[in-house]
């Protein structure tokens, strides 16, 4: 009997499949470099620590810092259809509420800390900083299109462009002084991380609605 004739071996994995793979990686890549620095990290161990070769990290991803993009495209993705829901009217502060927090902990994948602890090396680590800026540059045309969704307005139109320019730089700021507030009071390492993993989504969610209410404010 002949053998069936076509290609052989593994099917081609779907797109679905693709991201879960990438977002696997993004995970193990935060948890080591939190635990033990960007600079320490290989695309070895990343790849160790979810079951795949370094050759597979490096085809999902062009340095081990690119690694950590998918958890912070997550958070844009999650506060973009938010914003399309929101109902004209309605103060865009009340969008961050504990189940957008809880939303964006579940698309992101790390824990409280751990996800602040990343957002902190941003500050040292130029790769990631690199990231964290890109990726609120390629937000802020999503914000916009949101925005102008839920006006009724064209996606060109320049009111939603600044509203989204001023929502993105609120957001940042306000994410980074949290951030990079948290665990910085000299104390210990272990009543440190234990303070840290303390801290509540409700004081997350205030500080957030603190800075679109500055935001609101305008330049006087």
């Amino acid at each position: 009997m002949t053998a069936p004739s076509g290609r052989t071996g593994r099917p081609p994995l779907t797109e679905t499949r693709k991201a879960e793979i990438r977002l696997e990686i993004a995970r193990a890549a935060v948890e080591l470099f939190v635990a033990q620095g960007v600079t320490a990290t290989t695309g070895e161990q990343i790849g160790q620590a979810v079951g795949v070769s370094a050759r597979t990290v490096w085809r999902y991803f062009p340095s081990k810092e690119a690694c950590v993009r998918p958890l912070f495209s997550a958070g844009v993705d999650v506060i973009a259809a938010r914003l399309r829901e929101w109902r004209p009217g309605l103060p865009l502060s009340g969008l961050f509420d504990p189940t957008l927090v809880t939303g964006l902990l579940a698309a992101t994948g790390p824990d409280g800390a751990t996800g602040t602890a990343l957002v902190r090396l941003t500050r040292t680590e130029p790769g990631l900083r690199a990231i964290w800026l890109q990726t609120y540059d390629e937000a802020e045309p999503a914000f916009a299109r949101a925005l102008a969704d839920r006006a009724g307005l064209p996606p060109d139109d320049l009111r939603p462009m600044i509203q989204a320019a001023m929502l993105n730089a609120a957001l940042r700021a306000a994410v980074e002084r949290f951030a990079w507030g948290t665990g910085e009071s000299g104390t210990d390492a272990g009543v440190g991380e234990a303070k840290e993993a303390s801290v509540g989504e409700a004081e997350v969610v205030e500080t957030l609605r603190a800075a679109l209410a500055i935001a609101a404010e305008g330049v006087s």
